[in-house]
């Protein structure tokens, strides 16, 4: 009988939605950022306790990972969408316009998530994964213009490696303004003045 009852309690299901939890999860570290944003924060949000938290997600950091993972899989899927243009041009168009339809959408808060994030983590250990998801963002989209450029699509005399910087660049400064209040419409200036300068 004991060992029957043991066995119940170990095969109870959670009492909540361990996806809508960390779509929780993702909004409050989205709006306050890895540093800002405190366990019960986090808790309130998702609606359980501390014990249910660590028993499902681990502590903050691992939280804040799967989260992080999340956005990327989720609200700023475009990134690796925009790769798949068929052109470099298009490339940038794609990934400069979504990165602002994020930002100016009612529903979603005026910046993003990993750009937020890193640049208030301070000296804390995760700067070094950030580095190296930027990193990797960058090899990405210099891969990409590398192509461009073999394809003809680009310029022979084009540096790959610069425009890729570029591109990452104006990406990460549009969160910036839109985060201290640039309009949607000031947003877009700045994506056609990137579209108009493209190399041809």
């Amino acid at each position: 009988m004991k060992h029957k009852k043991v066995k119940l309690a170990l095969g109870r299901p959670r009492a909540f939605d361990a996806e809508k939890a960390l779509d929780c999860a993702m909004q409050v570290f989205w709006r306050k950022g890895y540093l800002g944003t405190s366990l019960s924060d986090l808790t309130d949000a998702m609606g359980i306790n501390r014990p249910s938290l660590y028993a499902t997600f681990g502590n903050n950091k691992s939280l804040f990972r799967k989260a992080l993972e999340h956005y990327f899989k989720g609200p700023s899927s475009y990134l690796g969408e925009s790769l798949q243009e068929p052109n470099a041009r298009a490339v940038v168009e794609r990934l400069l316009h979504s990165v602002v339809d994020l930002l100016t959408d009612p529903q979603t808060p005026t910046t993003c998530l990993w750009v937020h994030s890193a640049l208030s983590c301070g000296d804390d250990p995760l700067r070094e994964e950030f580095a190296a998801q930027r990193a990797a963002g960058l090899a990405e989209l210099r891969t990409r213009f590398k192509r461009a450029i073999t394809e003809g699509d680009l310029p022979t005399d084009a540096n790959a490696d610069a425009l890729a910087r570029y591109v990452q660049t104006v990406n990460f400064g549009l969160t910036v303004q839109a985060s201290t209040g640039a309009t949607r419409k000031e947003l877009l200036r700045i994506v056609d003045l990137v579209l108009k300068a493209w190399p041809k």
